[in-house]
């Protein structure tokens, strides 16, 4: 079988980001955005998602997060979009349900050629730690856009926005996990009555 990993820079004025990704990894990390919450919520990413992941991110966090998280969830998605190929015997689809104490969390994704999102995540706090919560949104959409994909992301209850947040990293890592999996009965085959994906 071929290995399927990935490495991406994406250098900016406001940035400067490089990914290393394994999909069929055993979710090892090393992670450093500079904002220590998003390295924790990364973490869930690639544990969950049993996705080697090496992210190195320098950023103009001097004015705020928001360059760093989005050019980081650019990034992710270019390399899983190169490491997923031509999507011969993936799954495709994949969808998962995570709780954490009083939070509960749906994600869904399919790995379907058009990029586009539906998060529904109602904050109950604008920060957790030094991390500003609608750059989870800006992550996402940055994924998606680069990834192509399309993700449906519905926190179901929370009231603590760390618990809401970690929900819904956890349950993305554990969907594109399902999604990504070659399934041993469809090797070779494009998962689409199109032909292509």
């Amino acid at each position: 079988m071929t290995q399927r990993t990935a490495e991406v820079r994406r250098d900016t004025k406001e940035t400067q980001i490089f990914v290393r990704i394994n999909l069929d990894g055993t979710g090892q990390s090393e992670l450093s955005t500079g904002i220590g919450f998003f390295d924790h919520m990364l973490d869930q990413i690639a544990r969950h998602g049993l996705i080697d992941l090496h992210i190195q991110a320098t950023g103009d966090l001097h004015i705020d997060g928001h360059h760093t998280v989005e050019d980081v969830g650019i990034a992710l998605g270019q390399a899983v979009a190169i490491a997923v190929g031509d999507k011969k015997g993936l799954r495709r689809y994949g969808h998962a349900f995570v709780p954490l104490d009083e939070a509960l969390s749906r994600v869904v994704v399919d790995f379907s050629g058009r990029p586009g999102l539906e998060m529904h995540v109602p904050f109950k706090s604008g920060m957790i730690g030094h991390f500003d919560s609608q750059l989870a949104f800006e992550f996402f959409q940055g994924f998606v856009n680069h990834a192509f994909v399309t993700l449906h992301i519905d926190n179901l209850r929370g009231e603590n926005a760390h618990h809401q947040a970690e929900t819904v990293f956890k349950a993305f890592g554990r969907a594109l996990r399902d999604a990504m999996e070659l399934d041993p009965r469809a090797l070779g085959v494009i998962p689409s009555t199109k032909g292509t994906l």
